[in-house]
């Protein structure tokens, strides 16, 4: 069982805000950069709003304070209305995790900026624009591994010939076994995805924008 101590759910909470906001900004731009490239899809079902309500997926949420991956609700995507398909899909893909790039400047750009006005680092309010700057890096990183269906896999598979793209990206059905395969064989074999890969991509974007982890 989870042994969760109110320091826990005091952590849980200043995360909240950053986790909210990269989520559903994710899932909008995807939607937006369809729809600008011609897919009404998105737009039609009511995605390309910022209500949460209409992005967030209750596992995926509490899967990121636990093993520190998330998700939300897909945005539908035809590529049939794209011009260019297999480029719809790449720049489609693209939009999210460079959303929460951008979105983790800003939250550090505000948090450098908040001692200034006030706020000391100790402050609640520092440590939510601290935490978003992570949430937010490790949801961009996390997305950009080239395991179908994450967007990396979108991006992989435009630069491969159509055949094996195809083949590449069926296996997006296996794609959340996959991601459990590789992380309970991680227990036994000591490789964790989280602290192989992801942490350390983070803890180089954060380095560049002058936030400690």
């Amino acid at each position: 069982m989870f042994n969760i101590t109110a320091q826990d759910i005091q952590i849980y909470l200043i995360m909240a805000p950053g986790l909210l906001i990269a989520l559903v900004c994710h899932e909008v731009a995807h939607g937006f950069v369809a729809y600008l490239l011609g897919d009404p899809t998105a737009k039609s079902q009511g995605r390309l709003t910022l209500n949460p309500l209409k992005h967030l997926d209750p596992i995926g949420t509490l899967a990121f304070f636990f093993v520190q991956f998330g998700w939300a609700k897909p945005v539908p995507v035809n590529s049939r209305y794209f011009k260019n398909p297999r480029q719809g899909m790449m720049l489609t893909a693209m939009a999210g995790p460079g959303v929460n790039f951008a979105l983790a400047a800003l939250f550090s750009l505000i948090m450098h900026m908040l001692p200034s006005i006030g706020f000391p680092m100790n402050s609640e309010v520092f440590a939510v624009f601290y935490y978003g700057v992570f949430v937010n890096l490790i949801l961009g990183a996390f997305n950009l591994l080239p395991i179908p269906p994450l967007d990396g896999s979108n991006v992989l598979a435009y630069f491969l010939p159509p055949q094996m793209a195809y083949k590449y990206m069926s296996l997006g059905r296996y794609g959340f076994f996959i991601l459990i395969g590789i992380i309970v064989l991680g227990r036994y074999t000591g490789f964790s995805l989280v602290g192989e890969i992801i942490l350390p991509l983070v803890s180089a974007m954060a380095n560049l924008l002058g936030v400690p982890m």
